[in-house]
């Protein structure tokens, strides 16, 4: 079953995927930190959003990385897709 993604598991995403710049702590509080403050550009979002989608097994819109322009953002889109998921999952036809 597709589990919720929390900011410990998004954070560290981030920092496999594209690593982390210096001077920049993501272990504070940062759900509302624009990722351009982060040090993240859509490159890097693209990058980490890949490695959620093949970790969760969700497959999300391109548009996910233009759109969540913070963390709280990404994880709510991701989260609501796993949701709804999960939900079609238990469906029986």
């Amino acid at each position: 079953m597709i589990q919720a993604l929390t900011l410990r598991e998004l954070v560290e995403a981030l920092r496999a995927s594209a690593g982390v710049d210096d001077g920049v702590e993501l272990d504070g509080e940062i759900l509302d930190v624009p990722f351009e403050d982060l040090g993240y550009d859509s490159l890097a979002l693209f990058e980490t959003v890949g490695s959620i989608e093949r970790r969760l097994g969700v497959s999300m819109p391109d548009e996910t990385v233009a759109e969540a322009r913070t963390p709280r953002i990404l994880l709510e889109m991701i989260n609501g897709r796993a949701s709804t998921l999960r939900a079609l999952s238990l469906i029986h036809i």
